[in-house]
């Protein structure tokens, strides 16, 4: 019930910011319109829609790390935090309620994409709703990835952080620009490593059925993901609760 309260005030601070939700949220079917007129006009496939889609909405989820981090560190910075501290509510409270009111719009955020894919032209199926249920781990990732930002920095360090670094390190690790099959070395081998491919390609294989595929790709994201949250738990409690 704590945490239900604190997600509510959340909500309502998300939502008093509607130039950032729409940002967060328009600008990546912005891109999916501009890739697919792309591909209209070249001889070659270079923008499926059948890959390009679940990487565009993945790389959507990209910004609900600006907005837990932001949201975090302004109540951080601005002492808001420090006075609930002397409430009954625990670290885990505090995060609990960052995390619950993002979620939805993760869901809303998927939706929006692959329903702007299917005006497209990507063909309609029953996997579509798979594919959103897939990319559940990554938007808990890309949280924990804020709130981590949140407890760590101030909220200008922050924008920077999770806008322009984590969107750009996202979009070309995770292959959603090109096929990372296509590169060896180091670097694709980093990119295995780090959760954003695997997020990536188990959107692709739950859109093509690769049901086969599909668990070792969620497994290692939400391996991420927990010791992501893990790490920013550990350090809210300690920088923030426990002081």
């Amino acid at each position: 019930m704590r945490a239900a309260a604190f997600a509510k005030r959340n909500l309502k601070e998300l939502l008093r910011d509607p130039l950032t939700l729409f940002f967060g949220l328009g600008f990546p079917l912005v891109l999916l319109v501009l890739m697919n007129v792309i591909q209209r006009n070249v001889p070659v496939q270079i923008f499926a829609l059948e890959t390009l889609a679940p990487g565009i909405t993945l790389f959507g989820l990209t910004f609900l790390a600006l907005f837990s981090g932001l949201l975090l560190a302004r109540d951080r910075t601005s002492a808001f935090l420090a006075r609930l501290t002397a409430s009954p509510m625990t670290a885990a409270d505090f995060l609990l309620g960052y995390l619950l009111p993002l979620l939805p719009l993760a869901v809303g955020q998927s939706a929006l994409c692959l329903g702007g894919a299917v005006a497209l032209g990507l063909p309609p199926s029953w996997n579509l709703l798979a594919v959103t249920a897939s990319l559940i781990p990554s938007a808990l990732l890309f949280i924990a990835l804020g709130l981590l930002c949140g407890v760590l920095f101030s909220d200008r360090q922050v924008g920077g952080m999770c806008g322009a670094i984590l969107t750009n390190v996202t979009a070309w690790l995770a292959g959603i620009w090109f096929d990372l099959s296509l590169i060896s070395g180091p670097f694709r081998t980093v990119a295995y490593l780090l959760p954003f491919v695997h997020g990536a390609d188990g959107a692709k294989a739950a859109l093509a059925g690769d049901w086969a595929a599909l668990p070792g790709h969620l497994l290692w994201v939400s391996l991420w993901a927990a010791g992501l949250m893990g790490l920013a738990l550990w350090l809210f409690r300690r920088r923030l609760v426990e002081r």
